[in-house]
């Protein structure tokens, strides 16, 4: 009997994607050299691997969860108090293993708390982790000698003797810890997608009765990939220990559970770079888009809304639709389309933010004066042109919109027939 070995080619566009993903990690501190984009740099890091944790459990498993945060937040107290015992030497481990113990932490609590939540799916297993997400938000603020009640936990985390000049003083260097650990858990959690386990738990999302028919356990499965994003989502919340240096009960609220869920989805949680995309996006509202508008809120559940509504798949499926289009060359079709569409959204969302920031000034700043200034305009809340102006050119923008959706629909109904007119044509040669 002989034998013979098979090798499978190269994927030369997967190695090039990875080569260029840790290529950007390298250099972009290089781009962005201020203080301020460092730490939003490597907060980016952090949240790119918590929303991809979440997204094990939402997108590739049809878990819904209203908790996450409880594992991120608890591997942050863990890597906290480990921290704090290698600067009292009491802990013979380096500070770069630190996020690696809040990474057990999280698995530990998730192979804790999951035997419970993964018993049931759907609404109740929703349900059962928001219970969760409660009950240990709950206990942050009843056992301070743990949570340090509402002040938190602090350390520092320059502490022990420097290895080849590294101590994790300067944000620099943090950061590129965070690159590292990114680039290793996001590579992990790929590679999870492409195991029989991660195929599984995609089956048990698609068709739970038809897995439970061929033999596996649902529940078995459900449960293992829960321990596996608890320990990402653990790595996610040690990191974040080293870069901010304390941990407050926020980091287990439900706010931050919810945060996870929305930007994951919109990101697009059923193609694995969404939850980056959302990530990103993330730390960008939270940290700059907070700080130009009180009402940010409330715009970010416009988005919300909006995206629900006629993009589901998030911006990752907008993505994947137009790169489809680009690879059968109908593209540039549709790039006046574009621009209509762009330009109008832009004349319509300026009326509207007009009408809701004298809203807000009228509430929140009234002491000030009538007055405010909105993209470089000088609006009266109290005036009576201001309102008139501003619902004009909500009217407007919205007519305009309108009109120039119905003209992209109809666009893009044509490309379509057209893609698969080109599909059938090449099929038959």
């Amino acid at each position: 009997m002989s034998s013979h070995y098979e090798f499978k080619p190269i994927n030369v566009g997967r190695w090039l994607i990875w080569s260029l993903f840790a290529m950007l990690l390298g250099v972009i501190p290089w781009l962005f050299t201020s203080s301020l984009s460092i730490t939003i740099l490597s907060q980016m890091g952090i949240a790119i691997i918590a929303c991809l944790s979440y997204n094990m459990l939402l997108g590739q498993g049809g878990m819904l969860s209203f908790g996450h945060a409880v594992y991120t937040g608890l591997g942050s107290y863990l890597a906290m108090h480990a921290l704090n015992s290698i600067t009292d030497g009491s802990l013979p481990i380096p500070v770069s293993a630190v996020p690696l113990v809040g990474g057990l932490a999280g698995m530990g609590f998730a192979l804790l708390f999951g035997y419970v939540t993964t018993r049931k799916s759907g609404t109740t297993f929703a349900m059962i982790t928001l219970g969760v997400g409660e009950l240990v938000f709950a206990m942050s603020l009843m056992i301070p000698e743990f949570f340090g009640g509402e002040g938190g936990v602090s350390g520092n985390r320059v502490t022990g003797s420097a290895f080849m000049g590294i101590t994790y003083g300067p944000p620099i260097q943090v950061y590129y810890l965070i690159a590292v650990y990114t680039f290793l858990a996001v590579a992990a959690m790929f590679a999870f997608t492409r195991t029989p386990l991660g195929r599984m738990l995609n089956a048990v999302r698609d068709n739970p009765e038809r897995v439970e028919f061929v033999g596996y356990n649902t529940q078995r499965i459900r449960y293992m990939a829960f321990i596996i994003a608890g320990f990402f989502a653990g790595i996610s919340g040690g990191l974040g220990t080293l870069n901010f240096e304390i941990v407050t009960a926020e980091v287990v609220g439900a706010g931050r559970s919810g945060a996870y869920l929305l930007f994951t989805f919109l990101g697009g949680a059923t193609f694995f770079f969404g939850p980056i995309i959302g990530a990103v996006l993330m730390v960008l509202a939270f940290v700059l888009f907070s700080e130009f508008t009180k009402a940010w809120l409330l715009y970010l559940g416009l988005i919300f809304l909006f995206m629900v509504m006629y993009a589901p798949g998030g911006v990752a499926s907008l993505i994947m639709m137009n790169l489809r289009l680009a690879m059968f060359g109908f593209l540039r079709r549709l790039w006046v389309s574009y621009l209509a569409l762009a330009v109008t959204a832009l004349v319509t969302l300026s009326g509207a933010a007009a009408m809701i920031e004298m809203v807000y000034h009228l509430q929140l700043n009234s002491a000030l004066g009538s007055e405010l200034m909105f993209m470089w305009i000088r609006l009266d809340s109290k005036g009576l042109n201001s309102w008139f102006g501003s619902l004009f050119v909500l009217a407007t923008g919205l007519g305009l919109f309108e009109a120039c959706r119905r003209q992209f629909a109809k666009e893009w109904g044509q490309i379509q027939e057209d893609i698969e007119k080109e599909i059938k044509r090449r099929e038959l040669l």
